[in-house]
């Protein structure tokens, strides 16, 4: 990893460079034993925002990601690399800006005394409870590279389950939303001139063509009131879902709404079932391989179900 840095020497002479260390730390330690002074030192190419920090509001950590990691430091322990070096190196090639600092912390706390299960456990938000309770089960074993190979295989059939079920949620979602759009252009738009006409004739109108032009009229008339109430919702429903609450209502309207209910019953079950099969066959006891499914298996109604 390159480093810019800015310092001074004994004399107070003013020196910019750059040096090449797996860290900040080392950096900072070897531009000192050569008797600098630093005054200022961050990454080669770092994107600063206004206040100094590294802008990564759009980055995140993929699935596939932490799949190929897996794969990649079983097979480094499979050639008998060590685990400081395996993490330098895997956070020196990474591309992915968030991974890559929570590797160089993870090699850190290795190196100051953590297991690996301890060091990940410290990244919650790219290391789930399941992945470390996998990774501490192997530590116990000693079968570190079997467990990252049951995690990567694992990752993978679950990234394939969730993605061939947003596909089948893709159409009947675009065609509910296309046509709630298309009907609300109809009846502001195209139905006051059609009406207009109508009422010019003088004839009686049928009564699903009454329905149709006080709709119109309403949404006409009511309009502005309609999309402030649209948007109270969309405040009211950001903050009453995180809630302990909200997050249960959620978990079971999705479970409870036709034809796509039962993808997500399937969804849940699956990965209830894959889970417990990846931890029961690497050891893990199965009182822990339930507690641990009912914290990722993401489904409020499920995670009752498993604890009870």
């Amino acid at each position: 990893m390159l480093f810019n840095y800015r310092a001074t020497t004994k004399e107070s002479v003013e020196q910019k460079g750059s040096i090449d260390a797996p860290n900040e730390d080392i950096a900072i330690s070897s531009l000192q034993r050569r008797g600098l002074v630093i005054l200022n030192i961050d990454k080669a190419g770092a994107r600063r925002g206004l206040l100094g920090r590294s802008i990564t509001i759009f980055s995140r950590v993929k699935s596939r990601d932490i799949v190929l990691l897996s794969r990649q430091i079983a097979t480094l322990f499979e050639a008998k690399v060590s685990v400081l070096v395996t993490f330098r190196l895997l956070a020196s090639e990474s591309d992915n800006q968030i991974l890559r600092e929570a590797l160089m912390q993870i090699t850190d706390d290795i190196k100051g005394g953590l297991p690996i299960s301890g060091a990940m456990s410290k990244h919650p938000d790219i290391f789930s409870d399941f992945y470390v309770s996998m990774i501490k089960s192997g530590e116990e074993s000693g079968k570190l590279s079997e467990a990252f190979n049951y995690l990567a295989d694992y990752l993978e059939r679950s990234y394939e389950l969730v993605t061939k079920a947003k596909n089948a949620l893709v159409y009947p979602a675009f065609i509910v939303v296309t046509f709630i759009v298309v009907m609300i252009l109809m009846l502001v738009f195209v139905v006051p001139k059609l009406s207009a006409i109508l009422v010019e004739t003088g004839q009686e109108l049928p009564i699903y063509t009454k329905i149709i032009v006080g709709l119109s009229d309403f949404f006409v008339n009511y309009g502005v009131l309609l999309v402030i109430l649209a948007a109270a919702l969309v405040l009211f429903l950001s903050r009453y879902l995180p809630t302990a609450a909200g997050n249960l209502a959620l978990s079971r309207f999705k479970i409870s709404i036709p034809y796509m209910g039962r993808l997500y019953k399937k969804l849940y079950l699956a990965r209830i079932a894959d889970n417990l099969n990846t931890m029961i066959t690497s050891g893990i006891s199965m009182v822990k391989a339930v507690e641990v499914t009912a914290e990722v298996v993401d489904n409020e109604i499920y995670k009752e179900l498993l604890l009870k």
